[in-house]
């Protein structure tokens, strides 16, 4: 229920429900979070607090404590004020700062405002190399001839000097807008007050030498501004453009490794086609997992790939992001062979459905295809084209064996290519029209069709997970009576057995 609230940077509406939390009367009245409520929350009635995180920062870990340190009149009655709190620490914090009453902090890794900031100001130095407009290394500028081009910029027809001046600007705009956000007021700025008025003039701009390039990196470079982001996903993905754009530049070994990862997201978000926005750019994302699209790419070109995909990065699911694997030396011992039966060897699923979808893509306007999308009931010759169809494809892994088997080979294709919107809204108009919504439930379904329409099929399972719990604690049953739920469960239900003949 409410009782109890998750609070973090994917939780939606965090700062309301941190407002509620510090309203006594409200809930929440527990709140469990990373990093979110350490600092700068003033909750007077707080009494309890639960460290179970290890801390080796001095100043991080007696912020914590400071969360239990404001007083509180008559929490506990007339004349019964908040004289103590309770700290209950899993972590064994307290022991390991009073053997190391000394310690000091150690220099924490950059945030990703300050790296996006640093690469930003890299960017535009190595713009103003590669169109002349260079400072040398003792600080004095030299107008290079206009031929020269910096060797890892490809040019020629497809990236002239003026593309790179429009992005140079462009890039010194968005740090110039960054500095003008700092305010002298905020006592994190006021000790770097010199460079920041500094950099507030136009002149330092027209030219980023290595003295210049030096200053803000390591004296403007996270600083507080008002110019803020709160998508972290889509920084996340300027910052792997901006590095890109470095690779390039530089001519980096690094470029390899870079453009991967953006091939990999490009993967990843053409399997949200379904998805209005996402569609807009499925040319740009085809393009992308292309070969011949790398051949001559400039930093420019990779600067529209960032302006027009990094809205988009935040619909791909965290557990379809690609893994990260981290390799550690085996310490257990000796390790023998076992064969796993049922398993098969060797078959990337995730590399099945990629390759799947988009044979099924091509053939989306067969008969078979249409129906399922549409919602209307198979034939067995239906399916059974559509088994030719998938055959086709190539070696099937034994989970589409069993599937094949157990009849749910057309649900499984559904999930790939998704269901047509209008289908999914048809499959509600009865249910709609005979329970008189309300506009939370109306809500509710629009939800639903959404999520038929990306994926094709759902597990009422999901109506009790994010996001519909995000509407109520309750999911499903916090919206609908429950005769109402059960005939919403009976849709769904109906609409699997239609792709099953």
């Amino acid at each position: 229920g409410a009782f109890a609230r998750v609070i973090d940077f994917k939780t939606d509406y965090a700062q309301s429900l941190i407002d509620d939390f510090a309203q006594s009367a409200k809930s929440p009245h527990i709140a469990i979070s990373v990093d979110m409520l350490d600092t700068g929350i003033d909750v007077p009635e707080v009494v309890n607090l639960v460290f179970f995180k290890i801390v080796r920062s001095k100043t991080k870990f007696w912020q914590m404590i400071g969360r239990g340190t404001r007083l509180c009149p008559e929490l506990f009655g007339p004349g019964k004020h908040k004289e103590h709190f309770l700290v209950f620490d899993f972590c064994q914090n307290f022991e390991f700062f009073n053997q190391n009453p000394e310690l000091a902090d150690s220099s924490s890794s950059a945030s990703l405002s300050a790296r996006l900031f640093q690469a930003r100001v890299e960017l535009a130095v190595e713009l103003d190399k590669a169109t002349g407009n260079f400072a040398n290394d003792e600080g004095e500028y030299a107008q290079l001839p206009t031929t020269f081009l910096h060797v890892g910029e490809p040019g020629t027809e497809h990236d002239t000097k003026a593309q790179l001046r429009e992005l140079r600007d462009k890039v010194v705009k968005q740090l110039r807008d960054e500095v003008n956000g700092m305010s002298l007021d905020n006592f994190i700025v006021r000790p770097k007050r010199r460079y920041v008025e500094k950099y507030n003039l136009d002149r330092p701009w027209s030219q980023l030498g290595p003295i210049i390039q030096s200053e803000l990196i390591d004296q403007i470079a996270g600083l507080p501004s008002s110019v803020t982001d709160d998508d972290i996903a889509a920084k996340q993905f300027d910052l792997l453009i901006l590095r890109t754009q470095l690779a390039v530049l530089r001519s980096e070994r690094a470029f390899n490794g870079l453009r991967q990862k953006i091939v990999q997201i490009a993967s990843l978000l053409e399997e949200l086609s379904n998805v209005p926005m996402v569609a807009k750019e499925l040319a740009l994302i085809h393009d992308l997992q292309s070969d011949e699209f790398w051949h001559d790419i400039t930093s420019p070109m990779l600067d529209d790939v960032r302006r027009r995909l990094r809205d988009l990065v935040k619909l791909i699911e965290l557990k379809r992001r690609p893994i990260i694997y981290t390799d550690f030396e085996d310490e257990i011992g000796s390790g023998a062979e076992v064969q796993l039966n049922g398993v098969s060897v060797g078959t990337d699923m995730e590399s099945f459905r990629r390759k799947a979808r988009h044979y099924l893509k091509e053939h989306e306007n067969h008969i078979a295809m249409l129906k399922l999308r549409r919602n209307e009931p198979l034939t067995r010759t239906d399916l059974a084209e559509l088994d030719r169809m998938f055959a086709s494809v190539g070696t099937l892994p034994d989970e589409i064996e069993r599937l094949r088997g157990e009849g749910q080979l057309g649900v499984f294709i559904r999930s790939l290519v998704g269901m047509d919107r209008e289908a999914a809204k048809k499959a509600f108009t009865a249910f709609l029209s005979d329970a008189k919504a309300s506009s939370t439930q109306i809500e509710f379904i629009n939800m639903i069709i959404d999520y038929l329409t990306e994926r094709g099929s759902m597990d009422a399972r999901s109506l009790y997970e994010s996001p519909f719990t995000d509407v109520d604690p309750l999911g499903i049953e916090g919206i609908f009576k429950k005769e109402q739920a059960i005939a919403i469960v009976e849709i769904l239900d109906g609409i699997d057995k239609r792709a099953v003949a």
